[in-house]
Parts: structure tokens; sequence; C-alpha cells
């Protein structure tokens, strides 16, 4: 069972949520806040294994309160971005906050059940579009201005590194082990070990990690 929180401070759109997952027998909807200082409270109260966060709230927005969350270690909560607005500025900032997934309210409540299921199990949710978007606004910034590579880069194998490019390229496990003619279950060990060495919560955040630290080449 996943416990999901709801974090909204419009009580019709936690309604709206709490009818669509709840509908779903493998996913339960522990409790909800209208706040950011309340998502806090209740997050570390019930300990949910996703939190589906508003962006604008009052008291604290749903960005500071992500990243408060994911900062606090003993906190394994895996935060679910939520949020009418498609803008850039609120995507980049969420992927820094540490944020597992970026949805807009008008997906589908199929894509909003699956958004939960795949940031539940440990995995980033992270779409080919809002991939390109991290490579445009990354990949576009002159290599003047890029800082020497990370001590940490140098702890992975030159595999690992490989896998950490095609990762920041957006491509998924399987398209991975079709690249390198190895299997997804490789792939998976890689990406996990690449994670733990550089200190990562997941691949979302190894895309900007990649990218802001200039070791990743976009795809022609």
């Amino acid at each position: 069972m996943t416990r999901v929180l709801l974090a909204d401070d419009h009580e019709m759109v936690r309604a709206g949520f709490r009818i669509i997952l709840g509908s779903q027998p493998d996913l339960k909807v522990v409790g909800e806040a209208a706040t950011g200082a309340e998502a806090l409270a209740r997050a570390a109260e019930l300990e949910p294994d996703v939190i589906c966060m508003d962006v604008q709230m009052p008291d604290m927005d749903g960005l500071e309160a992500t990243r408060r969350i994911v900062a606090d270690k003993s906190n394994t909560s895996a935060v679910l971005i939520l949020t009418t607005f498609d803008r850039d500025d609120y995507l980049f900032e969420a992927l820094r906050a540490g944020a597992s997934g970026f949805l807009l309210k008008n997906s589908t409540p199929e894509q909003l059940i699956d958004a939960v299921r795949v940031v539940a199990a440990g995995d980033a949710l992270l779409s080919p579009a809002v991939t390109r978007r991290v490579i445009e606004r990354f990949g576009a910034q002159p290599d003047a201005d890029a800082a020497e590579a990370p001590a940490s880069l140098a702890s992975l194998t030159d595999r690992e590194s490989e896998v950490l490019q095609l990762v920041a390229q957006g491509m998924s496990n399987a398209e991975i082990a079709t690249s390198l003619y190895v299997g997804e279950a490789t792939v998976k060990s890689h990406v996990s070990k690449v994670l733990q060495k550089l200190g990562l919560r997941d691949r979302i955040q190894a895309v900007v990690w990649a990218y802001e630290n200039r070791v990743a080449v976009p795809r022609a």
C-alpha cells in the first residue's frame, strides 16, 4: 500500500485527488495539508511514501517545503510537484529542490495515478518533454561558464560515467541497455551506484547534476 499526503490550498483540488487516488487498491490518502508549513508538519507526523505538493500555497510555498523535506534525512517521502503553471522557473526550482516528479494539474487521472506509483517505487518521473527542457536550459550555457569537474566524478568507473551521460540525455533503462548491449538489471545497478557515489537522490537529480557540472553532452 502506497501512503499519500496531499498538499494543496484548494479543498476541491484535494478532494478530486483523494477520489482519484482512493479508487486504486494500492493507493491510500493518509492526510492533507493546506499550506507549506502544514505539509512539513504532516510529512513528519505521517511519514507518507509520496507527497503530492502544490507550488503556490500560503505561509510557505511548495518549493520551499519540498526543499526542507528532502533536506531532512529522517524523511524518506518522495515529492511529486503538481501545479497549474507550466513554467520553466517552477520546473527547475522543483528539480533543484529535490522533487522526484513534476506533473501539471491538467494531466489525466491515469497520469496522476501512474506518477504516484512511479515515484513511490523509487524512480523519478522525468518525461521526455521535461528532459528536453533541462537539456536546452543547461546545454545552452557557454562552456566558458563551466566549473572544474567535481572530484566525485572521478569515483565513477568508465561504464558508470557512460551510464550517467545516457541518463542525462533522457534515456530510459531499457534504452540504455539496448545502447550498451547489456541487460536492464545491469543498467539499474549502474544507475544505483552512480546515485550513491555522487550523493544524489534519483535520476532527476542526476540529470540536473550532470548539466550543472557540464559533464553531459546533449544528443543531436
